[in-house]
């Protein structure tokens, strides 16, 4: 989707909004209250908080409604303008501060949410600029990395070694080591040994998952973060991005250089929602892949994949660094029925809500009792989550960061994915973000 094309539909739902009254569009339904979600493989968690929740709130029912990640985000954009919003419905903080900007959703100043009751830094994410709170925290998840027990013993790699790694933007330090010692060619030598083939790769060291757009979450965040760059110029709604940042091109050039090297699988590899990183792994196509807390149960999955998780690689800083992203739970201005949404959002942000969904072992809960029922659901599996949940405890040996918050995201994205994907894929210097960048921010100053 280009810029214009995103300016023109921003447009589109302003203009629509500002011709509605406060609730038109919308038939009231005073014992129904639907709550929109896109993960599939939470729907059973939340299917049975309904269930509490119908049972404390007699006459109420929650109807939820499951879609896939892109309809989702399309169907709801088209719900606001068309009046068939739902009442409640799962929020990312990419979003958020548009919907903020467009008065789309219901402030939640009067829900009783504090700080103190939730990991640190959750619920202020959801303060818009305008001093209001429009989501109440739900989960949170952070980035490690994921890889293939069998090729790494088979490459004489122990956890304890991937435990250890570093890296550094000059030659890579040992983490370029391990995924080049990883990676085999069709002749079967390794990355590492003379004779290696880059053009005729079979098994890469680190799965490809995509260019990263303008976030780079589960690619390149990790190292981008390490070595101490910030997105923006500020913690929270930066009026400029930092694309242009040296050290932040440098670390993007030796990143996607990998893929240059023959160490990590090509652009092509990836087809967002088809190839994946995760199944890149289960088909032996990778041995390591960096992925988020949300894929735990879909990688220990894989039918024939043993998988081990390991830390994310200390950096030039010292420490080693992840994205801890939290979604909330928001109220849409128009809903339907506004009382009984106010009701089940503060169910769903309180500890009974959130230790039911801890108890499936999917997520990490936004409360702490959530979260340590999610440890021991994961832990029943036989499942250790250290590197995901040790990032969130231990501030001296990690630093994690949220996504940039800013107005206009949906332009950013719109801008950095193929900006990203002709460095990784086509070829195009790093120093081409320095347009990009500026774009980005004329957007930002308007």
């Amino acid at each position: 989707m280009r810029i214009r094309t995103v300016v023109a539909m921003t447009g589109a739902l302003a203009l629509s909004l500002t011709g509605c009254a406060q609730g038109g569009g919308t038939a009231a339904s005073a014992d129904t209250v639907s709550y929109w979600l896109w993960d599939a493989n939470q729907l059973p968690a939340y299917q049975a908080c309904a269930k509490g929740f119908e049972k404390e709130n007699p006459g109420l029912k929650v109807r939820i409604t499951q879609l896939g990640w892109n309809d989702y985000w399309t169907k709801l954009t088209a719900g606001f303008i068309a009046g068939t919003q739902p009442d409640v419905f799962t929020d990312h903080i990419q979003k958020f501060g548009q919907f903020a900007d467009l008065k789309v959703l219901e402030p939640l100043d009067g829900l009783g949410i504090e700080p103190s009751d939730y990991q640190a830094g959750l619920a202020d994410s959801w303060i818009a600029q305008d001093g209001h709170r429009y989501g109440a925290p739900k989960d949170w998840d952070t980035v490690a990395l994921f890889y293939n027990k069998k090729m790494t013993d088979q490459a004489g790699l122990t956890g304890e070694e991937l435990n250890s790694l570093d890296w550094n933007p000059k030659d890579g330090g040992s983490f370029e080591k391990a995924i080049a010692h990883l990676t085999v060619d069709a002749n079967g030598r390794r990355g590492d040994e003379p004779g290696f083939d880059k053009n005729n790769v079979k098994v890469y060291g680190l799965a490809s998952g995509g260019e990263g757009s303008g976030d780079g979450q589960t690619q390149w965040s990790p190292f981008t973060s390490s070595v101490g760059w910030n997105y923006t110029d500020k913690k929270r709604w930066g009026t400029e991005y930092r694309y242009d940042d040296k050290t932040f091109q440098s670390t993007i050039d030796w990143y996607f250089g990998l893929a240059k090297k023959g160490y990590m699988a090509p652009l092509s590899d990836y087809s967002e929602g088809a190839n994946p990183a995760n199944a890149q792994l289960a088909s032996g196509r990778a041995a390591m892949a960096f992925d988020g807390a949300w894929m735990i149960s879909t990688y220990y999955g894989s039918k024939g994949l043993k998988v081990g998780t390991a830390f994310t690689p200390v950096g030039p800083t010292g420490k080693r660094a992840t994205m801890m992203n939290g979604l909330a739970d928001s109220i849409t201005r128009n809903a339907r029925n506004k009382q009984g949404a106010v009701k089940w959002v503060k169910y769903l942000s309180s500890d009974k809500c959130q230790r039911i969904v801890g108890r499936y072992g999917i997520v990490f809960p936004a409360t702490p009792a959530g979260t340590d029922a999610a440890i021991a659901a994961y832990e029943k599996k036989g499942i250790d989550v250290t590197a995901f949940t040790r990032p969130v405890a231990d501030k001296k040996d990690f630093t994690t960061f949220t996504y940039p918050i800013t107005n206009y995201a949906a332009d950013v994205t719109a801008l950095m994915k193929p900006a990203m994907q002709d460095i990784y894929g086509n070829g195009k210097p790093v120093s081409s973000l320095d347009q990009t960048n500026d774009q980005i921010n004329l957007i930002l100053s308007q």
